[in-house]
């Protein structure tokens, strides 16, 4: 498999912090492991590494017992514990050790399910930074490809995703099984495994109503309806999937205008290529009616992704008024407002009057020929 460098590699001591627990979660498959290993690699001093699956380390840290404690970790200077989330109580075992050896560096890996499970997590308050890695972004492409290959590329992204393994199949075909097989086995794991669900095959239907809607505002009202559930039980659904990375909820920038809508809601996947494996099309773009939806997608989560490693803290919306002026994406970074409207093509779309009169601040059309500029500012 070919290795994508990944942004943290490149950021000196990203995830190695002496009396903290770094935790670097994300969803499954998309190179946890690869990465730490890769990092910890480079490093001088004596690291531990297992994994949350080996019952013997489950057993010791369980035991929660200072000489235990010392006796296995004490004379290493790194510790790693990748897939954490399979040891009970994790959080209030890496509290007790980091506590007890300040001057360590731990470093952990957790799928969603850490994220899921506030257990995990909370005893950690104050001892812990969090990370998360993504599927591949095109930050981390333009680092490593010339602008041209990756533009050449785009139709391959907008199909099939960026998933580092995907990234790497030359096949047609091996993309789309790798994606189904990740839609089969992985992509529910977490919530079942930590979520009471009653009836999976619910939280199915509304992610494949969700996909078929990428682009537009989500009544969760309909898609209770359509699933025959409430709408109560819809939004808790909906609240794993964002927990488990499937999903990203972008809400309606609203501050000045009285016809502007406020309390709606666009959801997002995080790799496209999962959206259409859910819905089950890889067709070709010349066969499809849903291009520029999948490009708003595409764009939305790289402009997300560049700000989550960049750490800028930006907030993401999307506007409209009741008389339909809209734009697709509005980036708040800094107290300041970038407005942006996302088109596969047409790089002639005019930007809202309304919007520039009341906000004023940077306004921009992205299209493919403009995309790869905005992500190297």
């Amino acid at each position: 498999m070919q290795w994508i460098r990944r942004l943290y590699e490149t950021v000196p001591d990203s995830l190695v912090r002496p009396g903290k627990v770094v935790i670097l979660y994300g969803a499954r498959r998309v190179g946890k492991t690869m990465l730490v290993k890769r990092l910890l690699a480079e490093r001088s001093g004596k690291i531990f590494m297992d994994t949350g699956e080996n019952l013997d380390l489950a057993r010791i840290l369980l035991a929660r017992n200072p000489e235990t404690y010392r006796l296995f970790f004490g004379s290493y200077d790194i510790i790693f514990i990748d897939e954490a989330q399979y040891i009970d109580h994790v959080g209030e075992c890496l509290k007790m050790l980091v506590d007890l050896f300040p001057e360590k560096c731990f470093i952990i890996t957790g799928s969603s399910a850490f994220n899921i499970s506030q257990n995990a997590s909370e005893p950690l308050t104050g001892r812990s930074i969090t990370k998360v890695l993504y599927p591949l972004s095109l930050v981390e492409l333009l680092s490593q490809f010339e602008p041209f290959d990756i533009f050449q590329n785009f139709e391959s992204y907008l199909l099939y995703g960026m998933y580092p393994e995907v990234f790497s199949m030359p096949d047609r075909r091996d993309k789309i099984e790798y994606l189904i097989n990740i839609r089969n086995g992985y992509l529910f794991k977490d919530i079942f495994a930590l979520e009471q669900i009653k009836n999976s095959q619910k939280l199915q239907d509304i992610l494949r109503l969700l996909a078929l809607q990428i682009g537009n505002e989500v009544s969760l009202n309909e898609i209770a309806t359509k699933v025959g559930l409430s709408k109560n039980t819809v939004e808790r659904y909906i609240d794993l999937l964002e927990k488990a990375f499937v999903i990203k909820k972008v809400g309606a920038f609203a501050k000045n205008l009285r016809n502007e809508i406020s309390k709606s809601a666009k959801y997002y996947f995080w790799d496209i290529g999962i959206r259409n494996a859910v819905i089950n099309n890889f067709n070709s773009l010349e066969l499809r009616t849903d291009v520029g939806a999948m490009w708003e997608n595409f764009v939305v989560m790289e402009f997300v992704k560049k700000s989550e490693y960049a750490s800028d803290f930006a907030q993401f919306y999307f506007w409209r008024t009741y008389d339909q002026k809209e734009l697709d994406l509005v980036i708040e970074k800094k107290g300041e407002l970038t407005g942006y409207e996302i088109k596969w093509q047409d790089e002639k779309a005019k930007i809202p009057a309304s919007w520039t009169k009341t906000y004023g601040g940077q306004t921009a059309v992205v299209t493919r020929n403009t995309l790869l500029e905005m992500m190297l500012q």
